[in-house]
């Protein structure tokens, strides 16, 4: 590792040191690793061209379907071919400049998700209490400014994060126990006081992640007081599936995000550090990229329905044809 003369001189690049204390098995954690990724291709990848063929699918909660599964592609993209070349290869250096680039796209994309896992709330929650009004509260237009405003969220929160790391001092450490760029894995290395990142992060985590679980929860509240007045068993039992779905999108999504989130800033030592890093890496890869094209896939029976038609070569009606 490279001395470097100057203390207070940015770092030309870092060394991601993957999972410490399982080095031995690094070729070992990459197996499943490569597997779910390659699941997480073809699902998402597939739910997003089915979604695209399908007129039958052309409705708001399909589309953002869609775009979680897109987002799920740009996260797990962004990150596990740099932690299979550190596994396989052992290429552990990476330009300051792209830490800052796959940092970006890492958390960026992640709370672009949790606005969209939002979305997905709200959608839920228009279509059972105002079905009568459903197609003119949420249209095309709608939709796209409500995914573009989203977008624009997950960008413009994550920018200052940027500059801040880029002004830190490092001094002569440049060794990061990680295998993606993350914002406080390379603060945590700075010489100087981090008290200005710290507070930003947790301002971020505030106005995103809390914001967007206190609207899931009472977008279900109103939600579970609708239903209540819905009589026949069947709808029921079709409106609880549909909400045992997003609710496990949500919770598959936010649970290990948030674990993540506070043993970074909060340091919590009795978590082992390669436990934080193993759950770190499946929030990122298998929570949610993998799992949520399976679980819609499955529980959706539209999608099923649409899945086996497509692999028939029929094409499956659409709502005007019915």
């Amino acid at each position: 590792m490279p001395v470097f003369n100057n203390s207070y001189v940015a770092p030309q690049f870092f060394i991601l040191n993957g999972i410490p204390g399982l080095e031995r098995v690094h070729v070992w954690i990459s197996l499943p690793l490569c597997i779910m990724y390659t699941i997480s291709l073809l699902g998402n990848l597939g739910l997003v061209y089915l979604i695209h063929q399908e007129e039958s699918l052309h409705h708001p909660m399909y589309f953002f379907l869609a775009m979680l599964s897109v987002i799920d592609l740009f996260t797990c993209t962004t990150t596990l071919p740099n932690a299979l070349c550190i596994f396989w290869f052992n290429l552990k250096d990476i330009n300051f400049n792209a830490y800052l680039v796959q940092m970006f796209f890492v958390h960026g994309f992640t709370d672009v998700e949790f606005g969209v896992l939002m979305l997905m709330a709200l959608d839920h929650y228009v279509a059972i209490c105002y079905p009568s009004r459903y197609a003119t509260i949420l249209t095309n237009p709608i939709i796209t400014k409500a995914g573009l405003a989203t977008f624009l969220r997950g960008v413009l929160v994550i920018i200052p994060f940027l500059f801040l790391v880029k002004h830190l001092p490092f001094c002569q450490r440049n060794i990061i126990s990680h295998t993606y760029c993350d914002h406080m894995s390379v603060v945590k290395l700075s010489c100087a006081s981090i008290k200005i990142n710290v507070i930003n992060g947790l301002t971020v985590a505030l106005l995103i992640g809390v914001f967007d679980i206190c609207c899931i929860s009472v977008s279900y509240t109103m939600f579970l007081q609708a239903v209540v007045s819905l009589s026949p068993a069947d709808a029921w039992q079709k409106v609880f599936s549909t909400c045992t779905v997003r609710k496990s999108a949500t919770i598959i999504t936010y649970v290990p995000a948030f674990f993540t989130f506070f043993t970074l800033h909060f340091g919590v030592h009795t978590i082992p550090p390669s436990l934080h890093l193993i759950v770190a890496n499946l929030y990122l890869l298998l929570l949610p990229p993998t799992l949520n094209p399976i679980v819609y896939g499955i529980k959706i029976k539209q999608i099923r329905d649409s899945v086996i038609k497509l692999f028939q070569g029929e094409k499956v009606p659409s709502i005007q044809d019915k």
